[in-house]
């Protein structure tokens, strides 16, 4: 319960902070125009915190951690999300700086995305198993 707790709080942290680094930036360069770093703040605080936060709410309901895939979905999930919101500051930050990002960080987002959407089937498969375990238990107690 406490590793879901903690991946809430840092994501809060970094969501945050990559807010004040997008605003920062672009005043710092006097840039207007669009960039995906005024998406990264949402992407962080929606993906990173609230997400956890719901899951931290249902190991309580579930004891998700209790779940074979439970490991796997943690670390696979913030592999993607590291990675994608990482390569989304490289790419915005290049473009405020007037740089043209390259098919490369196109690829290696596209498998940030991936990597989230694996771990996501992982939590769902746990998450499923765990509510049929749920289920049974209530059933047998009755």
């Amino acid at each position: 319960m406490r590793k879901l707790f903690v991946a809430a709080d840092v994501y809060m942290i970094l969501g945050l902070i990559s807010g004040l680094y997008y605003r920062e930036l672009t005043k710092a360069n006097d840039f207007t125009g669009d960039t995906q770093l005024s998406v990264v703040h949402t992407h962080i605080l929606a993906l990173g915190m609230l997400f956890f936060l719901i899951a931290l709410a249902l190991e309580k309901l579930f004891t998700l951690s209790e779940g074979k895939l439970f490991t796997a979905f943690f670390w696979v999930y913030n592999a993607g999300l590291a990675l994608t919101v990482g390569l989304m500051i490289v790419r915005g930050t290049m473009t405020v700086l007037g740089h043209e990002a390259g098919p490369a960080l196109d690829g290696l987002s596209g498998l940030g995305h991936i990597t989230i959407t694996l771990g996501l089937i992982f939590f769902f498969i746990n998450l499923g198993k765990r509510v049929e375990a749920e289920v049974k238990e209530k059933a047998a107690a009755a």
